[in-house]
């Protein structure tokens, strides 16, 4: 079949506006990417601020500070959560009074730390805050009540952590105490970064598990970080080679 010179030019015209269309679509979705990728390394930068944490903890929970009535023992863990577009901590109790899980996570927008809770009765509170020093601070929302209640995460050392539990009920300008659960780690002593110890290669933290990759052996953390590690090996050795060569050159500066 002939087709005339008009046809023709018309075809030629319509394939390269559907041209210019595909790489225009394209455009957006390259350029989106990086920002993608920032923001999850702020998100992992902001949670690797509790590295001390992760691992097993042992807890004694009191009511009133230095008295065994109503006391309690419970045991928690906390280890790191890699999801396609997630990155979070898990904070799981075993044998907790007011907690039995809860998820750490960032906000890179609203730049706040924030915390799903599940209770022992399995209902859900979440909390919102920011890290003043060695502690983290979060709130929730009022309740059905109007009360608000308050959680501080305080880092005394490598071995000991506490975790307070408040109230603020309607009206009321002032928290109350409802708990406090002191943990101290389980186990060894765990290697502070930049102590000679072992490095987590995914999150800089204290190194405790091996794991191996191309006949050489590299340290993570947790659980979580081995998963992550085995998924994708060769992504976090070159972000360690480089996280390696900027402290090189901030000392050499």
């Amino acid at each position: 079949m002939r087709i005339s010179t008009s046809a023709a030019v018309r075809i030629m015209c319509v394939s390269l506006l559907l041209l210019c269309a595909a790489g225009a679509q394209g455009e957006p979705a390259s350029k989106a990417a990086p920002e993608s990728q920032k923001d999850a390394q702020t998100v992992k930068q902001a949670l690797a601020e509790f590295n001390s944490l992760i691992g097993g903890w042992r807890g004694v929970g009191m009511i009133k500070r230095n008295s065994r009535k109503g006391a309690w023992s419970e045991n928690a863990e906390w280890v790191w959560k890699f999801k396609p577009g997630s990155t979070s901590i898990a904070y799981e109790i075993t044998d907790g009074k007011f907690l039995k899980s809860a998820s750490l996570s960032y906000d890179p927008e609203q730049k706040h730390y924030q915390l799903a809770t599940v209770l022992p009765d399995g209902t859900s509170r979440d909390y919102t805050g920011s890290l003043s020093k060695d502690t983290l601070v979060l709130e929730s929302t009022p309740d059905s009540e109007g009360a608000i209640y308050r959680m501080s995460i305080r880092r005394l050392n490598e071995k000991r952590t506490l975790v307070l539990f408040e109230q603020r009920n309607k009206g009321q300008s002032f928290y109350y105490r409802l708990a406090e659960v002191g943990y101290t780690r389980e186990g060894t002593r765990l290697a502070d970064p930049g102590s000679g110890g072992p490095e987590c290669i995914v999150t800089g933290g204290a190194g405790t598990i091996q794991v191996s990759y191309q006949g050489k052996t590299y340290f993570v953390c947790c659980s979580g970080c081995k998963q992550a590690f085995d998924e994708d090996p060769e992504t976090y050795i070159a972000e360690a080679k480089q996280k390696a060569e900027e402290r090189r050159k901030q000392k050499s500066n």
